[in-house]
């Protein structure tokens, strides 16, 4: 070939190369960049969906800003003398699942065999709360919060509680964060109106920390407050962590129950820890929830199921090995899983069901206590119009066993439950808390007078009552208003002098404390321990912020 043939035949082929380039080009230009596929559930963050065990895509769910409406009103009818009944998969409905013989209809249950009916059992994860109120099923199980959250249009009652958590719910967060109150600006994900939800805002409520939800978490964190962003439901709240752990680090935490929580922190590698559980603090409480025109239509059925519920925590609680592979059949566990989940339950037995629903119950929260701590705990920003908890309680079906002496024989036995040697007050506290109770000026005697010192009082008590084997330290504490004043008057001998004196003053004053909370209140003094600060740790420059007790708040973990 000629040097005129190379030539031509070298620009013949950059030419076809450059027509090549160029149709490329166009077609990629004109082609526009695909936004990320639009869910029909807002979700709460630009970034890529968090994979969860399965490896399926985790998003978070619209905030909702208003309770959810139920279905009409309707009452169950049962069907061939069978009554059906909604239950989750979960160990606190052991009983439920021994009294039944398993989750089919069965004529040697409890139920058909001292009651003539029969009981289908089904398991579902969602909460369907408008097929209960609508008819479609007899009954199901609940956590008392619920019925604070839905009030008035959730039209069941509740003849008995089921039993405690003991452990299934738990605080997950980051390794740093060692109490609820260092929670304060940042973010949390949990399951909107769910038990796990009520467990961090009653946490929050006690540490002093108001709650805001977050539209998305490109919405800035309120700083003086603890965030919430929501998932679909808790499993996928703590699948969500974990991935936001090992990407853009932008939650504190979650809020979970297990297995969950222990699996976020095997994965974590160190760097995420549980914060607290339910072990050891009893305000998750189950209860049976009933169709009110049911129960109002059938009231035997309703003292069968009853009675089958508290036979069946009695076999349960007296010999929880015979019914291993019972139990685990029904929800589909090995028999070491279903011992390990019926370690994280508490089944209740008529003298607690009795003390649970009269308030007088002095080891675990009560049915309304915790219903007013749901109230107060979500606010009248969702809950607007908050309904009396007498309005869901039935009792005859308890009170009738009662007088039938059917479990006379059974006793209150609700214990703190330690997995370590160590004392609480050696750790960190979960919380902590600052209350103002009135003295006389220069004195440790306290303003019996004064309604705030006296609700005060309760709110101590209170701590202690929920929370088996918890201790709480009295940090007393004076205002630092005259430091000045005396270092006028003598110099630093005469401040040292009166600091002294101060840490006196407040180390009485939180005795004080702790003498009406034993003499008034009942509560052992191994439970209160105390401590002077004087004005060392003022927590601003308003003295009367500063004229404080600080109650400290440690459980048995």
């Amino acid at each position: 070939m000629t040097t005129r043939g190379k030539i031509v035949l070298t620009l013949l082929v950059l030419a076809i190369v450059a027509v090549g380039a160029w149709k490329w080009w166009e077609r990629l230009s004109a082609t526009p960049s695909q936004p990320p596929p639009v869910s029909t559930t807002t979700t709460a963050t630009s970034a890529t969906p968090a994979p969860d065990a399965a490896g399926k895509p985790v998003a978070l769910v619209e905030t909702q800003t208003e309770i959810p409406a139920l279905a009409a009103p309707a009452a169950y009818e049962p069907k061939d003398n069978t009554v059906l009944i909604e239950l989750s998969e979960y160990a606190g409905y052991a009983g439920l699942i021994v009294a039944n013989g398993g989750l089919d209809p069965n004529t040697n249950s409890i139920f058909f065999t001292k009651h003539g009916f029969k009981v289908k059992i089904t398991l579902s994860e969602e909460e369907s709360w408008a097929a209960l109120n609508s008819g479609k099923m007899a009954a199901s199980a609940t956590t008392v919060d619920v019925l604070a959250t839905y009030g008035r249009q959730f039209q069941v009652i509740v003849p008995a509680q089921i039993g405690f958590s003991r452990g299934a719910d738990g605080v997950v967060v980051r390794s740093d964060i060692k109490r609820i109150n260092a929670l304060k600006g940042r973010t949390l994900a949990t399951a909107q109106f769910t038990e796990a939800d009520f467990f961090i805002r009653y946490l929050a409520q006690e540490a002093g920390l108001s709650i805001n939800m977050l539209p998305s978490l490109k919405t800035t964190p309120d700083p003086d407050k603890l965030n919430l962003v929501f998932c679909a439901d808790a499993f996928a709240a703590g699948d969500f962590f974990l991935q936001d752990l090992q990407g853009e680090q932008r939650l504190a935490g979650c809020v979970t129950w297990a297995p969950k929580t222990g699996e976020i922190v095997k994965a974590s590698n160190g760097r995420a820890h549980i914060l607290t559980t339910s072990a050891n603090l009893l305000i998750v409480a189950d209860i049976l929830v009933v169709n009110k025109g049911f129960a109002q239509q059938h009231p035997e059925m309703v003292a069968g199921l009853v009675n089958g519920l508290l036979e069946g925590n009695r076999a349960v609680r007296d010999n929880p090995t015979a019914w291993l592979d019972l139990i685990g059949k029904a929800f589909k566990w090995d028999r070491d899983q279903t011992k390990a989940e019926l370690a994280k339950v508490h089944l209740s037995n008529l003298p607690e069901n009795l003390a649970f629903f009269s308030g007088a119950i002095d080891a675990a929260g009560s049915f309304g206590g915790i219903y007013q701590s749901a109230v107060y705990s979500y606010g009248s920003q969702l809950i607007k119009d908050p309904v009396d908890s007498d309005r869901f309680v039935e009792l005859k079906h308890l009170k009738a066993l009662e007088q039938s002496g059917a479990f006379k024989d059974q006793k209150m036995a609700i214990a703190p439950i330690r997995s370590s040697g160590t004392s609480t007050v050696e750790g960190d506290p979960l919380l902590s808390k600052d209350i103002r109770f009135l003295f006389a000026p220069n004195s440790a005697a306290l303003d019996l007078a004064s309604d705030a010192n006296l609700k005060n009082l309760e709110v101590i008590k209170k701590l202690l009552q929920v929370s088996p084997g918890s201790v709480v330290l009295l940090r007393g504490h004076v205002d630092n208003s005259k430091v000045e004043e005396f270092r006028k008057t003598g110099g630093e001998p005469y401040v040292r002098t009166m600091a002294l004196r101060s840490v006196e003053l407040s180390k009485n004053r939180a005795a004080e404390i702790k003498r009406l909370l034993i003499e008034k209140h009942g509560v052992s003094a191994e439970r209160v321990d105390i401590v002077g600060r004087g004005w060392e740790e003022p927590v601003g420059a308003d003295p009367e912020l500063n004229r404080r007790v600080e109650v400290q708040w440690f459980m048995l973990e």
